[in-house]
């Protein structure tokens, strides 16, 4: 039987936030770490850590659960207040979700929150089956918001070699090619000169086509920031005369590697330049951190890989270079805890609410 009870972590408990989130039955997620907690917390966003407990079902026996997830709130005048779920619940199972959901209207019903909207984001691997096992909770499907909510994903519990073998053969030939040709890469300091140059090289991401938008300087600069000094993040940057041609800011956490951030200067002259920064950073990754798997962070859905007009149809023909291993999750679902406030949220106070916030700001209102 799947029993949860709903409660807010305890001091204790956020101050060691992230050995409790990897020990999640799914290793967690880097979006809720401590470090991801504290650049929203200066984003617009008031952090909650919320713990699951109770009991699961696991390979058909009864077992004791517990699970960390960050909730991230938001205010809206006149309705209330949003909790966005971000990549959570870590669960054992899509059967745990109902549960879930009853722990959530409980602990808020109790403790009169006042929370209308719980938007839900667990990495559950998106079919047929689960899509309609979660419409029949009662959850109503909502709009992606992460981008790798579709993502390539390499495993990397292997030997250096095995997994340069393990690549699609376009990957691995410019990985070759590039090391025999000589491009260099390099793990650098966290300088606002290397911050900021990293900036300019994602505003070339795709030259245009990926439509990639861009967070503000100051945003990615926290980011990074806040990640690296947890020693869990860094940047890497190949160089053409003289300046970075490519960068890529990666992230340990848990067992997990990810690729965060990328740019690139367009018509370079180094051939697998983009392919030896992800090598080095990957492998480094899989020494330091003995990594098991490397997110390179989105791609199209499995179904759109090979739709040209797609947004990230170039960034999924780079990624996909390395692993054909694409994972479509099942996304956004709405926690419905106020039908009528839900329809006004829906209907205008959405569409409002994020108008309001990029013209205030310049940012995305998630």
């Amino acid at each position: 039987m799947r029993e949860f009870k709903a409660r807010f972590a305890t001091e204790q408990e956020i101050a060691q936030w992230d050995e409790h989130v990897t020990a999640n039955p799914n290793g967690g997620n880097l979006l809720q770490s401590a470090s991801f907690a504290s650049v929203k917390a200066k984003h617009g966003w008031k952090p909650l850590y919320l713990v699951y407990e109770g009991n699961t079902v696991v390979e058909g026996e009864t077992r004791d659960f517990a699970s960390y997830n960050l909730v991230l709130e938001k205010s809206v005048p006149g309705l209330g207040k949003v909790w966005y779920m971000i990549k959570g619940p870590d669960v054992y199972d899509i059967e745990d979700i109902p549960a879930i959901m009853d722990a959530n209207k409980a602990f808020i019903d109790d403790n009169k929150l006042g929370v209308f909207l719980v938007k839900i984001e667990p990495d559950i691997i998106a079919d047929d089956q689960t899509q309609a096992f979660l419409a029949k909770t009662g959850l109503k499907k909502s709009f992606n918001i992460q981008p790798n909510d579709s993502t390539a994903v390499l495993a990397t519990d292997k030997s250096e070699d095995e997994v340069l073998k393990s690549l699609h053969s376009r990957g691995r030939n410019a990985v070759r090619r590039s090391a025999r040709e000589g491009c260099v890469v390099e793990r650098v300091e966290l300088t606002e000169e290397n911050m900021k140059k990293m900036y300019a090289l994602m505003d070339t991401v795709g030259q245009g086509n990926a439509n990639v938008n861009l967070r503000s300087y100051d945003y990615y600069r926290d980011f990074w920031t806040t990640f690296a000094k947890a020693g869990q993040g860094r940047l890497y940057f190949t160089y053409e005369d003289g300046e970075p041609s490519v960068g890529a800011y990666v992230i340990n956490y848990g067992n997990k590697g990810t690729y965060k951030d990328g740019g690139s200067k367009p018509r370079r002259k180094q051939y697998g330049d983009s392919h030896q920064v992800q090598w080095t950073a990957l492998t480094d990754l899989m020494k330091e951190h003995h990594i098991v798997s490397y997110d390179f962070c989105g791609t199209p859905p499995k179904d759109q890989l090979k739709n040209k007009d797609h947004h990230y149809y170039g960034l999924g023909l780079f990624k996909t270079s390395f692993t054909k291993n694409v994972i479509d999750y099942v996304g956004v679902w709405d926690q419905v805890l106020s039908p009528a406030k839900y329809q006004v949220w829906n209907r205008l106070a959405e569409k409002v609410q994020r108008g309001l916030w990029v013209r205030k700001t310049g940012q995305p209102f998630y």
